[in-house]
């Protein structure tokens, strides 16, 4: 599995986040909403020091991660991090692993 942040969604993180160098973002299922795989779980995330990271990526010196325990909710699907531009928000896309 590979998280893939777009340019965009980096320069969202970093201005509504006002992310420092070396910051980390945490990717994970949390309980409630619904996401394409699971009903009643949806993708939280979170500024946190990762503590057993199952898939990372870094840009522009901030880490982007899932931990082991949260792998499950993927259904080995990638995880990707865009911006919806009408909405100024983050939005997530998902593809299978090939």
């Amino acid at each position: 599995m590979k998280i893939i942040v777009s340019d965009e969604a980096l320069e969202w993180f970093e201005k509504e986040m006002d992310l420092e160098d070396g910051d980390q973002i945490r990717f994970y299922a949390r309980y409630g909403g619904s996401s394409p795989f699971h009903e009643g779980f949806s993708l939280g995330m979170n500024r946190e020091q990762s503590t057993n990271p199952a898939v990372e990526v870094k840009k522009n010196n901030t880490l982007f991660y899932i931990e082991e325990d949260d792998l499950w909710f993927f259904d080995n699907h990638d995880l990707h991090i865009l911006v919806d531009e009408t909405l100024n928000e983050i939005k997530y896309d998902y593809t299978k692993e090939v």
